[in-house]
């Protein structure tokens, strides 16, 4: 018993020494990193809309204890019964919420709005006196963040606006932008809006361009089980991409019009005959009258429509991905909508100013119920390319790390940084520009190429793989080496914004189809290149022809830069070419304009691929002169002294350019020839076109430019000879201009 008293006294001398040692380290610890401590991070949601973008930051800041500590503050419409009561769904996400306020003054007129700001006011001292936050996070340009951010600056409170610098069209900007002169750190989704921050003289050491932290959600969404919940919210009856859904909110600076622009897209909905999922209006001055006409037309009673006031955003996110149209003026379908490509009509002028993609048709005057009903028509059941304009589905570690790397020491009085502006400042998390990129395709005769371009041109990395013969793996190996292309480029620190491809053959570049392929490409007709990638990719794809590539690539990165008027001809294995007419790439009425390779220069000439003959191509092109080495080589009149073809290697072009530059005779006519026939079609070009530039591309070009010259000397008008023919400088000129497709795309489109 003695020695079992010893053991016990000596296991509790040194479990006290033992916590006191790790007491004196943890202290010695937190002094060193004073600057280290939880951040107390206050989170403030004042209704649906934005607790779906805060709601990813919150599950981010409860994943790292060690780091945060998070107090959410619920005010606004969240509290209220005709609303939905959706502080529910911040409960179901479980959540504790520090503290309910009730804010929001009845009456949902201008009045109302203004008192709910007051009393939001009043109300938020003893709350943020109570919790003492390091800083908070407000987002957007509702006018309850306002009062939140309000209070904040006032008491000292740093400040994390999320979704600054963007531009809708309604009084929701000016909030938007007093709420940005408020607070002390920006967290943008675009790159539009990264500049309007700069312009408005924020400090871009503390912008943050992120994307926005509801697409980290709906990037990863669709492949869940959605039927259930569409028959859940619409009926049992109801399939995928047969459903409308109509989200509308009041214009508080013309309400009167956008009660009447709603009342007529109720009479379109209800004449298109298609069951739609009508959510309830917010709480703007105006919505009371919305409610009102829906009641009066017996919507929440119609066979064909459901009336709810709040969806929860999970199930919300699976019913606008797979209905047939979304239709109505709410934010969330010029920009969350878009990363599913479900098409959208934009209605009035509550989103004029936001960037949006292809998959959004905007009817600004809806002044009558046949230009929505004509809208509808449009757009239902269509497929767009998912968009990816505001976000990446990457941007909660990017505002994770951004919060970590906050300053608590800093001087809290901001600082602006007024003009002159730098020019393209992105900066990120780590200080670190991340270079805006194209994935750029490239697919020739022999091979498959895959790159990575940067905004000015570079090929920041190159990948490339023998083209296979069939349809299936050819498929299969584009997918491939582009999966592994984007996953590489996060590394290289690249943001991808689309995939741009440059493919030979007859292409419609609206549907991203390849219509007719040449001979070279096996298997390649009435493929359809656009929707496979961007499903996969969940990125905006572009598909164009080879030779239109080429001269795209000249207008952005080569000697046509800055020209109106210029044609680009390809000397390679085929002859191809394009035309930029008034800056504008010309493609003609059946996607056919500039086959410059199948110009007819002679009535009697060589039978061409296409099946006519006397083509520049049946001259001219690499397969051409393949042709004659072969016949000069099988008459042994093709090697010359210092010349030698090895037996496992197929004679071809380069062996009679080869032969002529040692002295061949008949190698240097055939040359001759060859060049006479790209010259005069070039000289028919110039007649027909009278561009004021023509560039030679291709591995051809530099052996037939003084040739084309002599010919447009001897053959060409006075009025045409001073235009110059030059030789393209650029390496890679099928991938740039696949690239180009990408980066000089506006996703901008008006009805």
């Amino acid at each position: 018993q003695v020695i079992i008293l010893i053991i016990k006294f000596l296991f509790c001398q040194f479990q006290e020494l033992y916590f006191k040692n790790l007491s004196k380290r943890n202290k010695q610890i937190m002094e060193k990193n004073g600057n280290n401590r939880k951040l107390r991070v206050c989170v403030a949601t004042c209704n649906r809309a934005d607790y779906s973008k805060l709601a990813p930051i919150m599950f981010g800041i409860k994943t790292e204890p060690e780091f945060f500590e998070l107090d959410v503050v619920v005010l606004g419409s969240h509290l209220i019964d005709d609303y939905g009561n959706t502080y529910r769904m911040i409960e179901q996400d479980d959540f504790d919420i520090n503290t309910r306020l009730h804010t929001i003054v009845r009456g949902e007129d201008e009045a109302a709005m203004v008192e709910s700001v007051g009393l939001a006011l009043v109300k938020l001292p003893d709350v943020l006196n109570r919790l003492k936050p390091d800083i908070m996070i407000v987002h957007g340009d509702r006018f309850d963040a306002l009062a939140l951010a309000t209070s904040a600056a006032l008491m000292n409170i740093r400040i994390l606006h999320i979704e600054g610098g963007e531009v809708s069209g309604t009084i929701d900007d000016s909030i938007r932008h007093a709420i940005t002169k408020l607070a002390h750190y920006h967290v943008c989704c675009t790159r539009s809006a990264e500049q309007h921050l700069i312009s408005m003289c924020e400090d871009h050491d503390r912008i943050l361009l992120a994307g926005c932290p509801s697409y980290d959600k709906l990037l990863s969404a669709k492949n869940k089980d959605y039927m259930s919940i569409i028959r859940m919210w619409l009926g049992d009856d109801v399939k995928s991409k047969d459903y409308i859904v109509a989200l509308q909110h009041p214009v508080t600076t013309d309400i009167k019009h956008s009660i009447k622009m709603f009342e007529l897209t109720l009479d379109a909905l209800i004449s298109f005959n298609k069951r739609t999922l009508v959510l309830f209006p917010n709480i703007d001055a105006g919505s009371k009258e919305m409610v009102r006409v829906m009641r009066k037309k017996g919507i929440e009673h119609h066979p064909n429509f459901r009336a709810v006031k709040h969806v929860p955003f999970d199930q919300f996110i699976q019913l606008v991905a797979h209905a047939g149209c979304m239709i109505g003026n709410s934010s969330c379908g010029v920009r969350e909508v878009g990363a599913f490509g479900t098409p959208v009509i934009n209605l009035g002028t509550r989103q004029i100013g936001r960037e949006t993609g292809e998959n959004v048709l905007h009817v600004r005057d809806a002044d009558t119920q046949d230009k929505i009903l004509q809208a509808l028509h449009l757009q239902f059941g269509k497929q767009y390319p998912c968009s990816k304009i505001y976000g990446d589905g990457n941007a909660v570690p990017r505002i994770l790390k951004f919060l970590k790397s906050i300053d608590l020491q800093e001087p809290l009085q901001k600082k602006f940084c007024f003009p002159p502006v730098k020019e393209n400042i992105s900066q990120d998390i780590d200080h670190i520009l991340e270079t805006l990129s194209a994935l750029a395709v490239d697919l020739g005769g022999t091979n498959l190429r895959v790159a990575i371009v940067s905004m000015k041109g570079e090929i920041v990395k190159k990948y490339t793989q023998f083209n296979p013969k069939t349809y299936e793996e050819r498929i299969n190996l584009i997918l491939q080496m582009c999966v592994e292309a984007a996953a590489e480029a996060v590394k290289l620190n690249c943001r991808i914004l689309g995939v741009g491809i440059s493919t030979g053959g007859r292409v419609n570049p609206r549907e991203g189809i390849v219509l007719h392929s040449t001979k070279l490409i096996q298997e390649w007709n009435s493929v359809d290149l656009r929707t496979p990638l961007s499903d996969t990719l969940h990125l905006p794809v572009w598909v164009d022809n080879d030779g239109n590539c080429a001269a795209l690539a000249e207008r952005k990165f080569g000697q046509g830069k800055g020209l109106e008027n210029f044609v680009t001809l390809i000397t390679g294995t085929g002859i191809g070419g394009g035309i930029i007419h008034q800056h504008e790439l010309i493609h003609g009425s059946s996607f056919c304009a500039a086959e410059l390779g199948h110009l007819v220069v002679s009535l009697d000439g060589p039978d061409c691929s296409c099946g006519s003959h006397g083509c520049i191509e049946a001259y001219a092109s690499g397969m051409a002169l393949q042709r004659e080495a072969k016949k000069l080589h099988d008459e042994d009149l093709l090697l010359v002294e210092g010349m030698s073809v090895p037996k496992d290697e197929a004679v071809g072009a380069l062996h009679l350019i080869q032969a002529a530059k040692l002295g061949n005779a008949k190698a240097q006519s055939i040359l001759r020839t060859a060049g006479t026939a790209l010259g005069l079609g070039v000289v028919n070009i110039l007649h027909t076109m009278n561009p004021s530039l023509v560039i030679l591309s291709g591995v051809l070009a530099s052996h037939y430019i003084h040739i084309v010259k002599d010919v447009i000397r001897q053959q060409a008008l006075s009025s045409v000879q001073d235009v110059d023919v030059v030789v393209s400088d650029l390496v890679d000129p099928a991938l740039l201009g696949a690239a180009s497709m990408v980066l000089d795309y506006t996703t901008r489109r008006i009805y």
